[in-house]
């Protein structure tokens, strides 16, 4: 595991860009962590958040299903199709809900990147 540390955040290698599937995520260890990374291709971005459901207690986000809702990239937990937002992980379905960790993602030679926080 290749990382990179800048203020406050380290980077590490979480994959190949190929081997996300388009318009789909994937489950990425970091330490103890499990992030969902996720790809949009149509915009050819990437987004990355934490892989714990906050309702289910369960590792699944990365296998939820992604779009758009009013021009809002998002994620839909497989166990109860609650969505929330891919760019700062809080919950479309109801803003009273919880949020999820969202992390930055970067892309450099076809290798992408995560930053975690390093406090």
């Amino acid at each position: 595991m290749s990382t990179i540390s800048t203020t406050d955040v380290t980077w590490f290698y979480a994959c190949k860009t190929s081997d996300v599937p388009a318009n789909g995520g994937v489950c990425v260890k970091y330490k103890e962590e499990q992030i969902a990374l996720f790809y949009f291709t149509r915009s050819d971005t990437w987004y990355a958040t934490q892989n714990l459901c906050p309702h289910r207690r369960q590792m699944a986000l990365s296998r939820g299903m992604t779009g758009t809702h009013q021009g809002e990239p998002k994620v839909a937990c497989p166990f109860h199709k609650k969505t929330f937002s891919l760019k700062d992980g809080r919950c479309l379905s109801d803003e009273q809900e919880c949020s999820l960790t969202v992390y930055p993602v970067r892309i450099e030679d076809d290798r992408v990147y995560i930053g975690v926080n390093t406090y």
